[in-house]
């Protein structure tokens, strides 16, 4: 069900504004966006910032440190870095910052690249409820959600985003 003060294509806009003041003295940019919901909004910034070159794609399910209790998703997808990871200044995009789990995941994926000059973590909305000492560089939105709820980010067919509340 959409929830009507969670706009995902105002807090788009927002973010996208945000990432381009953040990212305004940095050298040597690329993005990476989270399968599945960080890659969608890595692929619409990577457009307005004309970074198509680039632009990568990661997927932590084998970098998770609850996987031997999780299993795999269904959709595990290649990663895809088509650049040169050393020396870059990467903004990691992820849809909602929750636990910091998957973030630290995507960190040490990264790590398999090569050692980036610096790592900036960008987030449509940060929902709170950290266990590992992570934080957002760039955010829409912060918002506060029950545990047994969940933030999900969905594309429609012409590229539009919207957010559901989903029980856990």
């Amino acid at each position: 069900m959409p929830n009507p003060e969670l706009d995902a294509e105002a807090l788009y806009k927002v973010l996208a504004e945000r990432v381009k003041t953040g990212l305004a003295q940095a050298e040597n940019v690329a993005l990476v966006g989270i399968y599945s919901g960080g890659a969608w909004l890595a692929e619409r910034l990577a457009a307005e910032l004309q970074l198509n070159e680039r632009l990568g794609y990661i997927d932590v399910s084998f970098y998770r440190d609850d996987y031997a209790a999780k299993g795999l998703h269904a959709e595990v997808k290649p990663t895809q870095i088509p650049f040169e990871v050393e020396g870059a200044t990467i903004l990691l995009v992820d849809d909602v910052l929750y636990t910091g789990r998957t973030t630290r995941a995507a960190i040490n994926e990264l790590f398999d690249y090569g050692r980036p000059a610096k790592i900036m973590l960008a987030a449509l909305v940060d929902r709170g409820g950290r266990e590992l000492p992570i934080a957002a560089d760039i955010v829409a939105d912060t918002i506060t959600l029950p545990d047994n709820q969940q933030l999900v980010l969905q594309r429609a067919d012409d590229g539009r985003f919207s957010l559901t509340v989903d029980h856990a």
